[in-house]
């Protein structure tokens, strides 16, 4: 059996509970995926599963995305739940087809005699130098889908929930984790049952800005609005949680009360997560601010260099907000501000 969680829990344990909790709760989950029954257990998400479940239930697999999705779409249709893991987002293009003409579609083909109640894990983000094959945050190209489900759970808690959560629903759900959040600890109810599907949440109140982080952005957006608040500037910051279905009822009433936002994403801004959400408010708020930020618009760099200017930051955030809610006053050195504050988890490989 797997070990208690402790009340302080790293993300990457939260996530392997979510999964184990699943598990134990019907018989028709599995998970299976490349390297998921290894020694080092996908970055430690699958850690003792396989001991736990055997290996009908956790079983690594070729290096064969579309012929695996294929299973798993397969096994959805005949009853069962698998849970498959990519490792990263990238791979899933690989098999574009069974999840976007195949999975996100069967249960409106058929009229609704089919359900295909799988989830697809992939891993998005930086990491150290895995470039532009590697990195990709591509949430969005699902979210444009209907038919599938899109989650990006930000915090421990959420991970654990919203895992039990997609395991549960009858629809195909792409789960969306970032490497950089792996290793960062946050409180878990191991008691909380499943999260509300297409529900987010206010993280922090404010009246003078609204900031949406997606994923991992979200801690840049809180370590944004602490700095903000040092130059008098209150930021509401929202994490949406679930991006398909969008909580766009939530992030309109906190518009509504501000009337600026900016939506920080760990992806391009270009028809991303970041443009629909801006675009959606701005149908239901008249004369609002708004501001997008996000990937640089090239290929995700290797070098340290590059990647710090490629990659937005609570520092990006800040600037952003200033702009929008004090044109006229000067930015304050929000970098030199930011080094103050507690640095984030590391990430260690070697995924």
């Amino acid at each position: 059996m797997l070990a208690p969680m402790p009340d302080m829990t790293a993300y990457k344990e939260a996530v392997r509970l979510g999964i184990a909790r699943a598990m134990r709760a019907d018989d028709d989950v599995f998970l299976f995926g490349l390297d998921v029954d290894d020694h080092l257990g996908i970055q430690g998400t699958t850690l003792g599963l396989a001991e736990e479940f055997g290996a009908k239930r956790c079983f690594g697999t070729p290096l064969s995305e579309d012929a695996m999705t294929g299973v798993a779409i397969g096994a959805a249709m005949a009853g069962m739940r698998p849970i498959h893991t990519h490792i990263r987002m990238d791979f899933l293009l690989l098999c574009m087809n069974q999840l976007v003409n195949i999975a996100a579609k069967a249960h409106y083909m058929f009229g609704g005699q089919v359900t295909v109640p799988m989830v697809a894990r992939g891993i998005i983000g930086k990491s150290w130098g895995q470039g532009a094959q590697h990195s990709q945050g591509l949430h969005s190209l699902f979210m444009h889908i209907p038919g599938l489900h899109v989650v990006a759970p930000a915090t421990p808690q959420d991970a654990m929930t919203c895992m039990m959560a997609s395991v549960a629903d009858n629809n195909p759900v792409v789960f969306v984790e970032h490497r950089l959040l792996y290793n960062r600890e946050g409180p878990v109810d191991i008691s909380a049952g499943a999260s509300t599907i297409g529900k987010g949440r206010v993280c922090r109140e404010g009246g003078d800005v609204t900031i949406v982080g997606i994923s991992n952005m979200l801690h840049d957006a809180l370590k944004a609005a602490a700095l903000l608040e040092q130059a008098n500037v209150s930021a509401e910051v929202i994490d949406p949680i679930w991006l398909a279905p969008l909580d766009m009822d939530l992030i309109t009433r906190s518009v509504e009360k501000t009337g600026r936002l900016i939506v920080a994403d760990a992806a391009w801004t270009a028809c991303g997560a970041s443009a629909e959400i801006v675009a959606a408010v701005a149908e239901r708020v008249p004369g609002v601010q708004v501001a997008r930020i996000g990937f640089a618009p090239t290929p995700c760099p290797t070098t340290p260099s590059l990647e710090k200017a490629f990659y937005p930051d609570a520092v990006t955030i800040c600037v952003a907000a200033m702009r929008l809610a004090v044109p006229e006053a000067s930015i304050p050195p929000f970098a030199a501000m930011a080094e103050d504050m507690q640095q984030d988890p590391v990430f260690k490989g070697p995924f």
